[in-house]
């Protein structure tokens, strides 16, 4: 059987996250002309630095793109009409936003449990025909899963469903805090499964403190959570990002894997979680194509970016570093 090699390997799971992470990019950047509003009540501390040039003066221009916008430039955020406070958001009907009521009945339709894999094969090809290579970078990839889906849920729970107002928004949120938490389930059973040693195992479940290249992924998305100065739009780009992109490297290794005809449990799995993740990027393009007021293109672009540079580092650092 083959190891996991970096000429082997790269080029299918490359192929795979390119196109994977091209989709957000393409419907988040909005290129429409913008138009310099300076507001104050938001602008007071900064917000969280975005990565810009390495040339002098990158940082102050970025800093200026950030209070730019396009669309209705005048509008205050508490005005956006998904955000601004309503007594509606306790009653559902009648429906006031179609599109993202259709988008939470397909998560609806699309409900599973954990309970529906079975990891016997996995267990045996896990022993007799993965090398100690393909178990690197298999538990590095759970590793990473099993804190991710937890630190979506923090957003979600912590930030985004108390700011939305839209009930069927919310009635999204809701249902996608119930699949986090199965996702959350499944990657700590694999885990449980394939890692027989103690230690080992607690070193996994830690990873965002042990693991460094699973600690710049974690760092980045907890640092949009806690920052409340950047806006509501930016937050929402960065953590389509954190869903759309800082997981689509991953799901590229465990397709590769199926290709190979291994692990139907972790591949089974894989399938039904990459729809789901998918879907919830897809939520996420969708209320930013509802807000009144968006960031300027290029703060978008920029953020996308820097997920896309942060995930490659995951995948040279810990998919392909098997020595």
């Amino acid at each position: 059987m083959p190891a996991l090699s970096r000429e082997h390997s790269t080029v299918e799971v490359a192929d795979s996250f390119s196109s994977l992470t091209l989709t957000p990019l393409t419907k988040l950047k909005n290129a429409a002309s913008t138009v310099k509003v300076i507001d104050t009540a938001e602008n007071v501390n900064e917000p969280v630095k975005i990565t810009g040039d390495d040339k002098p003066g990158a940082d102050s221009y970025l800093d200026d793109l950030r209070q730019r916008y396009v669309g209705e430039v005048d509008l205050p955020e508490s005005e956006e009409p998904l955000l601004k406070e309503s007594k509606r958001r306790f009653v559902l009907f009648p429906i006031q936003y179609p599109e993202i009521w259709q988008m939470y009945k397909k998560a609806e339709a699309s409900f599973w449990t954990a309970e529906e894999m079975d990891l016997q094969m996995d267990i045996y090809d896990w022993n007799n025909k993965l090398n100690e290579n393909e178990h690197h970078f298999i538990s590095h990839v759970l590793a990473f899963f099993a804190a991710s889906d937890g630190i979506v849920n923090e957003n979600l729970v912590e930030r985004f469903s108390k700011e939305v107002q839209a009930a069927e928004a919310r009635c999204f949120y809701g249902f996608q805090i119930m699949m986090e938490n199965i996702h959350s389930e499944t990657y700590s059973l694999l885990i449980d499964t394939y890692i027989k040693d103690t230690a080992q195992r607690e070193y996994l479940f830690d990873a965002i403190e042990t693991i460094p290249c699973i600690k710049l992924k974690a760092d980045w998305a907890l640092r949009w959570i806690s920052d409340h100065r950047s806006t509501f739009a930016e937050r929402l780009v960065a953590f389509a990002a954190v869903e759309g992109i800082f997981f689509s490297g991953s799901f590229a290794s465990i397709f590769w894997l199926k290709k190979r005809g291994l692990m139907p449990g972790l591949t089974f799995s894989n399938e039904l979680i990459s729809r789901d993740e998918g879907m919830h990027t897809d939520f996420a393009c969708l209320l930013f194509s509802h807000l009144k007021r968006r960031p300027h293109p290029e703060v978008v672009e920029r953020i996308i970016v820097e997920a896309v540079n942060i995930e490659q580092e995951f995948l040279t650092g810990s998919l392909f570093d098997l020595s």
